[in-house]
């Protein structure tokens, strides 16, 4: 995938527009290789565009998910952003041996709380770098930030060759907000991506962000969003499933 191919996208018309908003996220510690297989099976089944899964899962995501069209992504330094730069670089490189395609890393959140974005941008860096022509997410965090840092972090990650800033990791409380897409999508501009993940569990929710800037959605909600699409394409009306309360 091209790093700078990103722009606002116009709101999703079709089911194919809103599967190709998707990474479906299947990253709860507690989840089993069963619990882990059912939602990869899942997301074949949507067509989303990818999952995000576990470290760990990557190997074996990629092996099911073979000859589906879904790509496999991955989280590094998560969930909070602490480990060292350079255990994150490893982290990294592990993973694209591992066959990702995609990495979502969290900044340095306590770097970024102290206005240290020389440390924040270099961390992103080395990542960036060590990933070479595969696209970098910088997960902010958003629900620890104000809306200046929000501004400042959005930019580091930027600067840092990143192709995409992200609201959240779905495990800090909070979540995407149409307010911070705004904010994120006005600071990065056109040409670098900007996901909303954290709280996005049903169609209403989706379109909000997507109006407000986001161009890729994080969610455990695929199922629920998709089955919400087929059913006012049929109806014209919304249905009565509202959010999966159950997702993140």
């Amino acid at each position: 995938m091209d790093k700078a191919a990103f722009s606002v996208v116009p709101e999703p018309t079709s089911a194919d527009a809103v599967r190709a908003l998707i990474d479906h996220a299947i990253l709860k510690p507690e989840l089993t290789r069963a619990d882990v297989d059912a939602q990869l099976d899942e997301a074949a089944a949507h067509r989303v565009f990818s999952v995000c899964v576990r470290p760990s899962d990557v190997t074996h995501a990629v092996e099911r998910l073979q000859g589906t069209g879904v790509g496999v992504g991955t989280v590094i330094g998560f969930p909070h952003g602490t480990t060292s730069t350079g255990a994150k670089v490893a982290e990294s490189l592990q993973a694209l041996a591992d066959g990702a395609f995609e990495l979502d890393m969290v900044q340095n959140i306590g770097a970024a709380k102290s206005g240290d974005w020389e440390r924040v941008e270099a961390d992103v860096r080395a990542v960036v770098d060590a990933a070479g022509s595969t696209v970098v997410k910088v997960i902010l965090e958003t629900a620890f930030l104000t809306d200046d840092e929000i501004v400042a972090a959005s930019r580091a990650a930027q600067s840092a060759g990143a192709a995409f800033v992200k609201t959240s990791t779905g495990f800090a409380g909070g979540g995407a907000t149409a307010e911070h897409i705004r904010l994120m999508r006005e600071t990065v501009g056109p040409d670098t991506g900007v996901k909303a993940s954290g709280g996005v569990r049903g169609l209403d929710t989706l379109l909000e962000m997507v109006a407000a800037g986001a161009d890729r959605i994080g969610t455990s909600a695929s199922a629920r969003i998709l089955d919400e699409v087929a059913h006012r394409a049929a109806t014209g009306s919304a249905s009565v499933l509202g959010d999966d309360t159950t997702s993140y």
